[in-house]
């Protein structure tokens, strides 16, 4: 299915992508007298204002995944998807309070860099080698798939041609710019995106709603699909599988969301780059205040296009262009861009700028994490430690540059590997909650051995693949398959951790007797005391996430 695009369409996004490369090299260049060096380059002087962090933080975040994904999940299965934006806005509170102020305070440029001064250089070269390989072959390569796809789907763009189209418009900007180019960049990036996607919710209520407005579209689809306002899954229902039920708030959704946002190179990385602590907790509780809006933009256009191919007398309404190539339950993610055809010219252009921002930032992000971790961490350490600040940053673009041109080679490869692509993804989950155990245990026990912390991340790798395939055969008739049900894949996530974290506290004691490790982090009160602005905003955040999870329990 194409979109028919007017010249109107057309300039617009010609406009937008103008814009934004023109302004990320405006940004990017050196100041007279000043040649950029590696705190320009990889923390932007560390100069970031908060609005900027916040912004970028988001920017870096939402992708064609959560557009056409999460829109397509919220044609499945309701706005219960939401409680993977609704509960990261809690989790930025928390990451803000009590993971920031030991980062900023060590002065860090990478996670792989606290990782050495808490524990050791080999276990940082470990994680350091796994960030890289994760970056390129599955955030990078996954980004410009399901980007290339959206512009397939919407234009007709050949997916080699999309694949190379996006990658050569990320590249433009943020491999000679470096974090500078992508975050101030992602500020306008931000501004599309939001107003883009809710451009595309007006307009989808106002089709449901024959033309009376936002409340009225809203009201009929909470009356016409009302199973798809719960929040918390029954056990009957058929996805419960993926969102189950209570275990969303309390269990292995934590740890996903830790992980993601504590300890990811490209999340934490601009909140780094802060002016200071204050900027930059002021910074993260913004991308909070903008995580609440998201379901508005990516879920529930994705209820109002089910409603829509549900009801007759809507479809009718809507021409005979609404009759092809429907999305359906097999066929969920088909909901964005089937919507994005009824828009009128122009608005149509303003959505897919909105589409595409949220695709080349998350790009650009990715490419200067990636290049931050691979010269810092690799690079700099173990083949040139005299390095100066021009050969640094240089080697930041061209490993940019080739973590790009390995990720444009496989990403049309993942086309005829659906199955495939969903088992990288889980990949990504089954080592996660092994590595969240070593940072939380290094955060806030100091007890915490560098055995410990290498014994509790490798061994949490075999209990997750055990958990994996152990209740899809070979303990099934066994005494076994009582004891590990199939669970699950977010309760299996919270349990791994905490399995993992037993281990970490069983191992520390054993080898130090109870002692505290040498390395181990002083903290205390006055460590994580924060601003009476974070802490407003935070209160205020956590009392609508009540209303709202009481609202559509």
């Amino acid at each position: 299915m194409e979109t028919t695009f007017s010249f109107l369409d057309y300039a617009i996004f010609i406009i937008y992508g103008i814009v934004i490369v023109g302004v990320g090299l405006w940004v990017s260049r050196d100041k007279e007298g000043h040649q950029k060096n590696a705190d320009d380059y990889f923390l932007a002087s560390k100069s970031l204002p908060w609005w900027a962090i916040g912004a970028s933080l988001i920017a870096a975040n939402i992708s064609a995944e959560q557009f056409i994904g999460m829109s397509g999940s919220g044609f499945a299965i309701g706005l219960a998807i939401a409680s993977y934006e609704w509960m990261a806005a809690l989790t930025l509170i928390i990451v803000g309070k009590y993971f920031l102020p030991i980062f900023i305070e060590k002065g860090l440029y990478t996670i792989p860099e606290f990782v050495e001064q808490r524990f050791s250089t080999n276990l940082k070269t470990i994680l350091a080698i796994f960030w890289i390989g994760l970056y390129v072959f599955v955030n990078l390569t996954s980004v410009l798939y399901l980007g290339a796809l959206a512009m397939e789907t919407i234009m007709g763009i050949p997916m080699i041609y999309g694949v190379i189209g996006l990658a050569l418009f990320a590249a433009s900007y943020s491999l000679y710019g470096g974090l500078s180019a992508v975050a101030w960049t992602d500020v306008i990036q931000v501004v599309f995106l939001v107003f883009g996607g809710l451009v595309t919710t007006y307009l989808a209520l106002d089709y449901v709603s024959a033309g009376h407005g936002v409340i009225a579209g809203f009201k009929h689809i909470y009356e016409a699909a009302p199973n798809s306002f719960h929040m918390i899954l029954d056990k009957s229902n058929s996805q419960y599988i993926n969102l189950p039920g209570i275990g969303v708030l309390i269990g292995g959704m934590w740890v996903a969301n830790l992980y993601y946002w504590g300890f990811n190179q490209y999340i934490i990385q601009r909140t780094l780059a802060a002016k200071s602590l204050r900027e930059s907790q002021r910074g993260i509780v913004f991308a909070a205040v903008l995580k609440l809006i998201i379901p508005i933009i990516v879920v529930i256009p994705g209820i109002a296009a089910y409603v829509m191919v549900n009801d007759p007398q809507i479809l009718a309404g809507l021409g005979e262009a609404a009759k092809h190539n429907l999305p359906s339950m097999e066929a969920a993610d088909k909901a964005y861009p089937w919507l994005l055809q009824f828009l009128p010219s122009g608005l149509k252009g303003v959505a897919f700028a909105a589409l595409a921002a949220a695709i080349v930032s998350s790009l650009a992000s990715m490419l200067n994490s990636t290049s931050t971790i691979f010269t810092l961490d690799i690079y700099k350490p173990y083949f040139n430690p005299k390095a100066s600040d021009k050969r640094t940053v240089n080697v930041g673009r061209l490993s940019a540059g080739f973590a790009l041109v390995i990720a444009g080679i496989m990403a049309p490869l993942l086309g005829g590997l659906d199955q495939a692509f969903q088992y990288i993804q889980e990949y990504t989950g089954i080592v996660s909650p092994g590595i969240l155990a070593v940072f939380l245990m290094g955060l806030f026990w100091k007890k915490t051995t560098n055995k410990a912390a290498i014994v509790g991340t490798l061994s949490s790798i075999p209990v997750a693949f055990f958990f994996k395939v152990g209740p899809n055969g070979w303990v099934q008739g066994t005494v076994l398959e009582s004891i590990f049900p199939s669970l699950p894949f977010l309760d299996q996530m919270g349990i791994i951790c905490l399995v993992s974290i037993a281990i970490i506290i069983l191992v520390s004691l054993l080898q130090n007797k109870g002692a505290d490790d040498p390395k181990g982090i002083e903290v205390s009160r006055k460590t994580f005391k924060t601003g009476s602005v974070f802490n407003l905003v935070s209160y205020a955040i956590c009392i609508l996430l009540v209303v709202l999870y009481a609202l559509f329990w």
